[in-house]
């Protein structure tokens, strides 16, 4: 299932946001929803809200928080590391996943989480079913 954008639930201090501030100017960021060209600031990071953004890499949504208003330190041992290239990210274990689109309860969502769950199965393999 293809989302045209990438979530990043990041951690609100004083340090990451000047990091993300780098980032996001590197990457040309500016606010999707306004016709002229608003870029995110430090203070608009430090709200820990949700920022949707369009870049030069595409459409990307930071966020300070997702379903109950969890944050990035309330999740960190619902993740797991992935390498890709020279990064090392961190992405929301599959369960977790799973447990937030079904909290969205959005149309989009539920369709996601039934697709993820499938994935879930496959995974686990016919013994565990």
């Amino acid at each position: 299932m293809t989302t045209f954008d990438l979530d990043a639930l990041v951690r609100v201090s004083q340090a990451n946001a000047t990091r993300l501030l780098s980032a996001l100017t590197e990457l040309d960021a500016r606010f999707r929803e306004h016709r002229q060209r608003i870029v995110p600031s430090r203070e608009d990071i430090l709200a820990g809200g949700h920022l949707l953004l369009m870049t030069q890499a595409g459409p990307l949504d930071v966020l300070g928080f997702i379903g109950d208003r969890q944050q990035y330190d309330d999740l960190i041992d619902q993740t797991s590391e992935v390498r890709i290239g020279e990064w090392t990210l961190r992405v929301l274990d599959l369960e977790e996943l799973i447990r937030q689109k079904q909290k969205m309860g959005r149309p989009k969502d539920v369709a996601a989480a039934e697709l993820l769950e499938e994935v879930l199965r496959m995974r686990s393999g016919p013994d565990e079913q």
